[in-house]
């Protein structure tokens, strides 16, 4: 079984982001750059799968400029076979970022997708759905749990009403949740390992994909600052507060 997984480029978690002065975006400028952590989780069931031997090949994809070759050569340590670029400049948007997938799953014909439910960086929470419509496999968004058996697998899903098991035929479509796995770190044997593994590189242009994007962000702003809280003596205090200064009661 082949499985095609998908690697994004962003921000650090542990990084405060800041607008840019002018307002036209993030300042990305000497900011330290991440895998999405939703796509480790995509990257880490994925190698558990292979470990289970129901895996044979694992593909990282990821789309966006050059350097985001770093994030696929972090996945290939963490135990992906190869890699494919496909290298724009354009700030992708999750339409265009699902119809270059499924080219990509046009030419490599994967039996699985695994990716993230959502980047941290525009939390759009569309692509894996998106790319389910268009490529006409089945889908398991949110998964927690991930067992294939056969030509079918069972996802766990995460919904608001607790837990919604559903089996899907393959070839399939997965979206991670939180709670799937925890991902491993990469030992330096595979760091050093992962620099030979093959890489290829194509462009939205050879896959025959307009990426303009159909949104403009008008203007990035950070969220205006609390003001400081309070510390009441007892109830009745609260509630005058709330009554009289807050008037929300």
């Amino acid at each position: 079984m082949k499985v095609l997984v998908a690697v994004k480029r962003v921000v650090d978690y542990n990084v405060k982001v800041r607008p840019k002065s002018d307002g036209t975006g993030v300042d990305l400028n000497n900011v330290k750059m991440a895998i999405n952590p939703f796509c480790e989780i995509a990257i880490e069931e994925a190698v558990r799968l292979k470990e289970k031997g129901v895996v044979t090949e694992i593909v990282a994809v990821s789309i966006g400029a050059k350097v985001s070759q770093e994030q696929i050569r972090t996945a290939l340590a963490l135990g992906a076979d190869r890699g494919i670029l496909v290298e724009t400049d354009v700030e992708v948007q999750p339409l265009a970022i699902a119809k270059l997938l499924k080219a990509v799953c046009d030419k490599e014909q994967p039996q699985m997708v695994i990716l993230g439910k959502q980047a941290i960086d525009g939390d759009n929470n569309q692509t894996g759905q998106m790319l389910a419509a268009l490529t006409g496999m089945s889908q398991g968004t949110f998964a927690s749990e991930v067992v294939v058996e056969g030509d079918s697998v069972t996802v766990t899903r995460e919904v608001d009403s607790g837990s919604q098991v559903v089996k899907l035929s393959l070839p399939a479509v997965v979206t991670t949740d939180l709670r799937l796995n925890e991902p491993r770190y990469a030992s330096l044997p595979n760091i050093m390992k992962a620099k030979k593994k093959p890489m290829d590189v194509m462009t939205p242009e050879e896959l025959g994909i307009d990426v303009t994007p159909r949104v403009t962000t008008l203007k990035v702003e950070p969220p205006a600052e609390r003001k400081a809280g309070i510390k009441v003596a007892d109830v009745a205090e609260l509630v005058d507060k709330l009554k009289n200064e807050a008037k929300v009661i």
